[in-house]
């Protein structure tokens, strides 16, 4: 059995990118559920892992030789309100590994402990959150979209004090790096120019390695570039990120912190989930235009690199902004054209799209059973309150490529009151639900008889109408 051999780029950075500290033991932790083909995939030695070592480090309790553990800094916006600073509050990069294919991995605990980040908080995770966002996270990574992975998930023995006192748990976290928005405002709030020019050729080695190591102007193109297409693919899939402040926007392209998190049911444009989204600032239909928001936060922080003089700088900053609408819509048209059967189209064809939109969103149609019915052939209408609508869209679109809808339109979602009867079964010792959810989520484009209940629309009495961050 081989521990994770480390190498540390992000440890070698000057200590004012973080704080090290080892993250806080906990009393008597076990394993929930490992994800072995993650590790696999990391070249992470998955006996090793099982074993009481691999447990040790999956809980923060021992570190293996060349871990190095740190707390991130960062900054962020936060529902549009300043904070200068955020960071790692409740978790621990123990260190990098470099996988199979030369790629850099991040190893993270969430929930790990308290941290100088953390602003009276506890530190810790309860069990929910840390359920939610591994199995939110690797169904993303099913759908094809970017985002961190889950590779293990933890209890810790120990109990979080919330509204109640709760189960607690440990989220291991992998991503290609853990990079924000937030990150370049902290140093750029500060004036520290020399911290910011490490940042860039970092993010920039870690994400675009095609550039040129300080090519600010390309670095915010391709950060543009990667976040159009993420949020094209959250649009086609119902999903609504509820808490897109710019400490969760990540540089790479990756969808990352998955906290009051959701997927639609019915569909509506204007579906808000999260608690702590009072005014709705990232409802569901205006997610590219607070990304836009997000963009121009970062771009002003890469001004004094992008051209010596600001004015230049500016322009230049505005002129790559204002490409994120083109990236966006051709983007978008790829997603939806192909929920509807087709590989090219048209204003003819977007003109079909919002039109069926509008009608579901007036006929209460649940947005990943309507796309999947219309992929079988049958049951589309039945998702319509007034069926007759459908028959009338239907009778314009004239039918769609089968193959294209159902490799767009997934048969399984991590449906809301599905992730939260595995996190009560979960509180209560059962952890069977979480494994069977996962199992189905790993395939949600194939048609599986033995996970046809989980495609099932909530009835009126399990609709979850709000999600919670977990902090």
């Amino acid at each position: 059995m081989i521990p994770p051999k480390f190498d540390n780029s992000y440890a070698r950075l000057p200590d004012r990118f973080y704080t090290k500290l080892p993250p806080t033991p906990v009393a008597n932790p076990s394993l929930i559920g490992l994800n072995h083909t993650l590790a696999d995939q990391m070249g992470l030695d998955v006996a090793w892992l099982r074993s009481d070592d691999g447990l040790a480090m999956l809980a923060g309790n021992a570190m293996p030789n060349g871990a190095d553990p740190l707390a991130q800094a960062y900054a962020g916006h936060q529902f549009g309100g300043w904070s200068p600073q955020l960071g790692d509050g409740r978790a621990n990069v123990l260190g990098e590994v470099v996988g199979p294919d030369g790629g850099r991995w991040d190893i993270q605990l969430k929930g790990s402990g308290p941290t100088p980040y953390s602003r009276m908080g506890d530190g810790r995770a309860g069990l929910g959150p840390v359920m939610r966002e591994y199995i939110v996270s690797e169904a993303m990574h099913a759908f094809g979209v970017p985002t961190t992975r889950a590779l293990a998930a933890v209890s810790t023995g120990e109990t979080v004090v919330r509204e109640t006192l709760l189960p607690g748990a440990i989220l291991t976290r992998v991503a290609r790096s853990h990079i924000r928005v937030g990150t370049f405002q902290f140093f750029a709030a500060r004036q520290d120019l020399e911290a910011l020019e490490l940042l860039l050729a970092h993010a920039i080695e870690r994400h675009f390695p095609n550039l040129a190591a300080r090519d600010a102007l390309g670095f915010l193109k391709a950060v543009i570039a990667a976040q159009a297409e993420l949020v094209a693919k959250w649009m086609g899939l119902g999903f609504i990120h509820g808490v897109m402040n710019t400490d969760n926007t990540h540089v790479g392209g990756l969808t990352i912190d998955y906290g009051p998190c959701a997927f639609m049911d019915a569909y509506h444009p204007a579906t808000v989930f999260s608690s702590i989204d009072q005014g709705g600032r990232y409802v569901y239909q205006g997610q590219p235009e607070v990304l836009v928001w997000n963009l121009a936060q970062l771009a002003s922080c890469l001004l004094p690199f992008i051209d010596s003089d600001k004015d230049k700088a500016v322009a230049a900053a505005q002129a790559a902004l204002g490409e994120f609408g083109d990236i966006y819509t051709a983007a978008w048209k790829r997603v939806f054209f192909a929920k509807i059967g087709f590989s090219v189209g048209g204003d003819a064809e977007v003109a079909l799209v919002q039109d069926l939109l509008t009608r579901m969103a007036n006929n209460q149609a649940d947005f990943t059973r309507l796309f999947r019915a219309m992929a079988r052939g049958q049951g589309a209408r039945d998702e319509f309150v007034d069926p007759t609508s459908f028959d009338e869209w239907e009778a314009e679109w004239g039918g769609g490529d089968a193959d294209i809808m159902r490799a767009a339109s997934p048969a399984i979602i991590p449906r809301n009151h599905r992730v939260e009867e595995a996190i009560q079964a979960g509180i209560n010792g059962d952890y069977a639900p979480f494994h069977r959810l996962n199992e189905a989520l790993a395939q949600p484009f194939e048609d599986r008889s033995e996970f046809a209940d989980l495609e099932a629309a909530p009835s009126e009495q399990q609709v979850v109408r709000q999600t919670f961050c977990g902090t």
